[in-house]
């Protein structure tokens, strides 16, 4: 399981709704929201503590 970088939501990456890769890492997300939201500013959720994160875009 991979934790979505937005959310933090842990997600299967065999079912992922969506992947993407910054900085030859791929980050898997659990819904579209999430993704185009990490795609707009990758660096604001690369690193991001858990506790930061605010639920599902």
């Amino acid at each position: 399981m991979a934790k979505d970088p937005v959310c933090g939501m842990e997600v299967d990456e065999k079912k992922a709704a969506g992947t993407a890769v910054h900085e030859g890492k791929t980050y898997f997300f659990c819904a579209p929201g999430c993704k185009a939201t990490f795609l707009k500013a990758p660096e604001k959720y690369v690193g991001v503590e858990e506790a930061s994160r605010k639920g599902c875009a």
